[in-house]
């Protein structure tokens, strides 16, 4: 199990790093075509939806190497029982804030499905096919997030804990800027 999970945050890093790098080709296109007096239509609006779908499905790699944004003031100061207690509990929080986003986006992505909705741009782009990165995405953080609780429940220390622990023992403090 430990793998198959292994492997689907990496596919989601996969997919943002691939959305990134398809960012980075419309907008050199952009560059090469104005230089011929063209345009390239919808070019914005693709970089948008790529924008979005780069930062969602890199949420669930992030988060396991304990690279997203954490405040550890008030855990760093409690005791290891208080701790665990109080990471099952914002674990807890986090897993249910996620789980109702990613329903409520998955519903609205079915929506736009449902009804053919378009861009209103040049090109008319279905919409349910960018709005699909942030259920994927919020769905890919609510596994890594229930990962995490598990993992704490059995007595263990967070997975975000360590890989930060290991990065500032090893000098790296880059995630920390």
């Amino acid at each position: 199990m430990r793998r198959l999970l292994d492997v689907l945050y990496a596919l989601g890093a996969g997919l943002a790093a691939l959305s990134l790098f398809a960012i980075f080709c419309v907008m050199m296109a952009q560059v090469v075509l104005r230089e011929m007096q063209l345009q390239l239509p919808a070019a914005d609006d693709v970089s948008a939806y790529l924008c979005v779908s780069t930062t969602f499905f890199a949420l669930a790699a992030t988060f396991k190497r304990g690279e997203l944004i954490r405040v550890g003031m008030a855990l760093d100061r409690l005791g290891p029982a208080a701790r665990r207690w109080a990471e099952l509990l914002v674990l807890g929080l986090a897993a249910v804030l996620i789980a109702y986003v990613t329903f409520w986006t998955a519903q609205d992505m079915w929506f736009s499905w449902e009804i053919e909705e378009v861009a209103q741009g040049t090109v008319p782009i279905p919409l349910w096919i960018p709005k699909l990165a942030v259920p994927l995405g919020t769905g890919l953080l609510l596994i890594a997030i229930l990962d995490e609780f598990v993992t704490v429940l059995g007595g263990a220390r967070p997975g975000y804990v360590v890989a930060a622990e290991e990065r500032a023992a090893a000098g790296d403090f880059s995630a920390e800027v």
